[in-house]
């Protein structure tokens, strides 16, 4: 009977194995002749987050990681063209969600709306829970609207700890739609890398190539102060008073994005400085849904369309060429704040490595930010995406 289940238990392994295996690889060979082709490129990313007790620190880095991640997609080019960006969010592993969905929710769907994608993060909490896996991975890859290009990077980050096994969903289900939707899953594990391995984090890396790291949650976001960074705040405010808002919604947005302005730098200044350099990238950081400089440029017809009751005090009486003649001037304007920002964080950026070069002796543990950074970077080439 002992020799029996012995048999069993091996055999069962083997399989396990198998099946493990035959979810290892997204099959890039149709993607090859699309990469080579693409003229629509864009970069989706879906982030799921364990928000169970112990993972405070974890919140803390996804809140200021948003925008190294954010800028280091910016920097992307395929084919000569800056891909479009969509992000997603999941929190999983709080109680208070329904059982029913396998404590998983949806914080946003795929957007390019970085203010209210933070906003989303800076609401986060921590709450004990179950955490589930193989189901917020499952539960992404269905309810999101992935794009049906296998030419673009399609990947999910997920983070926690804890065994990556629990729940009723096995995370092979889960493998299988990553592999035939063509998205790629990185797991990332808070902890010592054995027991990340023990507790089964590095099987869902085998879904479609993905990465396994591990990472530590209480790490300490590198706040490196420099001398362009109180120039960089003020260019900031500056640029903020460029934007004109439209729209029954448009003034409530306008006050999110200084909102979202004064959490980040509460929370991390380095976060903050991160965000104004997004900011000053005009294909990645763009609210033409509330902002007139920005709708302008995606609809020459903006102006003859746009409903005036809709627009602040100042503006409502001003005739349709008076109007465009604020816009072209703002537009100038931000033009050239968006410059002097990019010009200041180069700069920041050259002394930041300066200054981590003089301690590169110093062991720094691996956090979110690092991670995600460092994949994205390796991933994006596998579809002719380069990031300088």
């Amino acid at each position: 009977m002992t020799a029996l289940i012995k048999t069993t238990a091996v055999s069962l392994f083997l399989l396990t194995a198998f099946m493990v295996l035959s979810f290892t690889n997204i099959d890039y060979s149709t993607a090859k002749t699309a990469v080579a082709k693409n003229t629509n490129a864009k970069i989706q990313v879906a982030i799921l987050l364990d928000v169970s007790g112990s993972m405070d620190g974890l919140i803390e880095q996804a809140k200021a990681q948003l925008w190294n991640m954010v800028s280091v997609m910016g920097r992307a080019q395929c084919n000569g063209i800056a891909p479009k960006i969509e992000i997603a969010l999941y929190e999983y592993g709080r109680s208070s969600n329904p059982v029913a969905d396998g404590y998983v929710k949806q914080l946003s769907a795929f957007t390019s709306d970085l203010d209210k994608l933070s906003q989303k993060l800076f609401s986060l909490t921590t709450n004990g829970g179950d955490e589930y896996c193989g189901q917020v991975i499952y539960t992404s890859l269905q309810d999101l609207q992935w794009d049906a290009s296998p030419a673009n990077y399609k990947v999910i980050f997920i983070a926690g700890n804890e065994d990556f096994l629990q729940g009723n969903l096995l995370y092979t289900k889960a493998c299988d739609a990553a592999k035939q939707k063509g998205v790629i899953v990185n797991t990332m594990y808070c902890g010592d890398r054995l027991q990340g391995i023990k507790e089964h984090w590095n099987l869902s890396s085998e879904c479609g190539n993905g990465h396994f790291s591990v990472i530590n949650q209480n790490e300490k976001i590198d706040d490196i102060p420099t001398p362009y960074d109180n120039h960089i705040f003020s260019l900031n405010e500056k640029l903020n008073s460029t934007y004109l808002a439209y729209g029954y919604g448009g003034g409530k947005s306008m006050e999110a994005q200084a909102s979202v302005d004064q959490l980040n730098f509460s929370s991390n200044k380095s976060a903050a400085l991160k965000r104004a350099a997004v900011k000053s990238n005009a294909g990645l950081y763009n609210n033409s849904s509330w902002d007139m400089i920005d709708a302008a440029k995606d609809d020459v017809k903006f102006v003859e369309k746009l409903d005036k009751n809709t627009l602040p005090d100042s503006l409502k009486n001003k005739t349709t060429e008076q109007l465009k003649v604020i816009i072209n001037e703002k537009t100038l304007q931000r033009g050239d704040i968006q410059k002097q920002i990019s010009e200041a964080n180069t700069q920041r950026e050259k002394f930041i490595a300066t200054e981590k070069a003089k301690n590169a002796v110093k062991n720094n543990s691996a956090t979110l930010e690092t991670e995600i950074e460092k994949i994205i970077k390796e991933q994006a080439r596998r579809f002719n995406m380069k990031i300088e």
